[in-house]
């Protein structure tokens, strides 16, 4: 309901402006060179004068997702574009990149005025809705689909658009910045000096408040899913800043202090995870041992880590999907034999049953899980193997690439790191054939359907 106040309101805008200067035709969306970064003017209210830029890539998906990337302190819309990885990634992906420029040109974010920190209550919030908006009518931006990133105070602002506009958002992924309100000044564009300092603590309950009752108070739907980045060594904006924000996260959207999984996917990357009782993660936090004011920094998987999360890869999910994994080939299920918890079983296909031992869960974190005698475990490629033959056995969940899996839209279930196929060894159909990895060849033992 919220969204759609949002949209009447800026028909109702529209239709003013139309009814003012009758004759007068809207003008074109600006056509996107080959793959090259084109601003937008007039792209609808715009209270501080921002500058749009839009990425359009030349394998732009119909109906494609949008990204609202937002860029640091002296920094602008095309210097996040050539500094990132966001770009190279909707070559890759198909989705749209929006890249804001501030006003003053190289200022922070509005992210300490009464006007920001309220939905639809003017200043940038407001001009940065308007490009959004304009990109679902220009460019067929898919409105169930938007995400929002951002570095430094562009991270700030990340969490202000998903406090202000949670009906806007899916999810959002924040580099360097502090919780929503917390760099409240009362003033457009203030400094607060303790929060940036990371002198600024509350209860998980009171920042969770800041968010439902400040930013669009009543809002009772569902909330965006949030991921959280920060250098230890961040000398700009304090590391503290981190636990504040997944204090303010975890308590807006339900779920424990206490995170479900952690682990070290790359070296100085320490990740913690924060699922609902259905096993999707709502809050993922990465926290880099040793960086300063840096993230993302490009040439590495941030981005990309950062794009999965929200979905944009074609891979993530938003929702756990539970329900018995068919072999198509054989007519059987993937099956756990005999219930098993001992770690290390390779599984197998059975006759469907539609016991514990044949129920599935992919999860948002791209886990296949089983729950067998009390315990969850995870679908496991035997010693993270990258070769043909490589065992797909249960072992305790660790978050590990070896431990993902994409469900696929062609039928196939592909391993996270080794990109190789679910695979029925030799093609059986008995009861009892084993499950391996092996190289993806389009045959009916590498087909599955899960629900």
């Amino acid at each position: 309901m919220a969204r759609i106040r949002y949209l009447q309101s800026r028909l109702l805008g529209l239709i003013l402006v139309v009814v003012a200067a009758i004759g007068v035709s809207l003008p074109a969306a600006p056509q996107a060179a080959a793959a090259s970064l084109t601003q937008v003017t007039n792209f609808g209210t715009n209270p501080t004068n921002l500058q749009m830029y839009v990425y359009v890539p030349n394998s732009v998906k119909a109906n494609p997702p949008i990204l609202l990337a937002l860029h640091g302190c002296q920094g602008s819309g095309p210097y996040l574009y050539s500094s990132t990885d966001f770009g190279s990634l909707a070559d890759q992906n198909g989705f749209i990149v929006i890249y804001p420029s501030s006003n003053p040109a190289g200022s922070c974010w509005d992210v300490s005025s009464d006007q920001a920190l309220r939905r639809g209550g003017g200043s940038d919030p407001v001009g940065l809705m308007s490009m959004i908006t304009y990109t679902e009518q220009h460019y067929g931006g898919n409105l169930n689909a938007v995400y929002v990133t951002g570095e430094s105070s562009g991270g700030m602002m990340t969490n202000v658009m998903l406090a202000d506009y949670p009906d806007v958002f899916k999810a959002g992924a924040a580099f360097m910045g502090v919780p929503y309100h917390c760099f409240y000044t009362g003033t457009v564009r203030g400094w607060n000096g303790p929060c940036a300092g990371g002198q600024v603590s509350m209860t998980p309950q009171q920042w969770g408040d800041l968010v439902r009752n400040n930013a669009d108070p009543g809002y009772t739907g569902p909330r965006p899913r949030v991921q959280l980045w920060h250098g230890t060594a961040d000398t700009t904006l304090n590391y503290n800043n981190l636990g504040e924000e997944t204090k303010q996260w975890t308590n807006v959207l339900g779920v424990g202090q206490t995170p479900s999984s952690s682990d070290t996917p790359v070296a100085n990357w320490n990740r913690a995870r924060y699922a609902n009782g259905s096993g999707s993660t709502q809050v993922e936090t990465y926290s880099i041992v040793g960086a300063g004011h840096q993230l993302p920094i490009q040439g590495t998987q941030m981005a990309a880590y950062a794009i999965h999360f929200m979905g944009l890869d074609g891979t993530g999910t938003t929702t756990a999907t539970t329900g018995a994994l068919h072999a198509v080939g054989a007519g059987k299920c993937l099956d756990d034999p005999n219930s098993t918890a001992t770690l290390g079983t390779q599984q197998q296909i059975y006759s469907c049953n539609g016991q514990a031992n044949q129920t599935w869960t992919h999860n948002s974190s791209n886990e296949l899980t089983i729950t067998v005698g009390g315990s969850t475990l995870c679908l496991d490629a035997n010693a993270k193997g990258t070769t043909n033959g490589t065992k797909a056995i249960v072992w305790s969940c660790n978050g590990q690439a070896n431990q993902q899996w994409n469900v696929n839209s062609n039928g196939t279930i592909t391993g996270v790191q080794s990109g190789l196929c679910l695979d029925v060894t030799g093609g059986s159909t008995a009861n009892g054939a084993l499950v391996d990895l092996w190289s993806c060849n389009g045959g009916s033992n590498q087909q599955w359907i899960l629900g």
